[in-house]
């Protein structure tokens, strides 16, 4: 994927998936202690969303600094 438009529409779906990942441990926290079982695989989810949002991130620059 390198096209430069192409690479920011998916940057922009990660950083979209990554905030309701966020937001979806917000909630559950608010609730807490019920739900407390599912905590850890949200809080799971997030850490993957905003991993997944920073390599993209990260290999959107490196292909800027190319050009």
């Amino acid at each position: 994927m390198s096209d430069p438009e192409a690479m920011k529409a998916e940057v922009r779906k990660l950083s979209a998936q990554a905030m309701q990942a966020k937001m979806d441990l917000h909630d559950l926290s608010e609730e807490l202690p019920l739900g407390v079982e599912k905590v850890l695989a949200v809080a799971q989810r997030v850490v993957d969303a905003y991993g997944a949002l920073a390599a993209k991130k990260a290999q959107m620059a490196a292909g800027e600094a190319k050009a």
